[in-house]
């Protein structure tokens, strides 16, 4: 016959065994969550990335060009404004005489 030790030992293990499978399967879930958060992560970062260097041409040149108004004179620097200006204001009328 079957002792009640023995039967006690074998619902002990069903029951171990069924929340061992339920842990396991809730793993599997977490670790899936976990990979997709991860993936979503990566495209931020890449995206940031990119955002990044499309950023830095611009600030470099334009850092580049205050040093260069930092070493020139301030005279220099007015010359450069009045001919850019003076470009402008060229194009301006050439593009008001072509409309007329």
């Amino acid at each position: 016959m079957v002792d009640p030790v023995q039967i006690i030992l074998l619902i002990v293990i069903v029951i171990l065994t069924t929340l061992l499978v339920i842990l396991g399967v809730q793993i599997f879930f977490i670790l899936k969550e976990l990979r997709k958060t991860v993936k979503k992560a990566n495209r931020i970062l890449d995206n940031a990335n990119s955002i990044t260097e499309n950023i830095e041409g611009p600030l470099e040149a334009l850092s580049s060009v205050l040093v260069g108004f930092k070493a020139g004179s301030l005279l220099s620097v007015l010359k450069f404004a009045k001919g850019f200006i003076g470009r402008d204001k060229e194009d301006l009328d050439k593009r008001r005489s072509e409309n007329f």
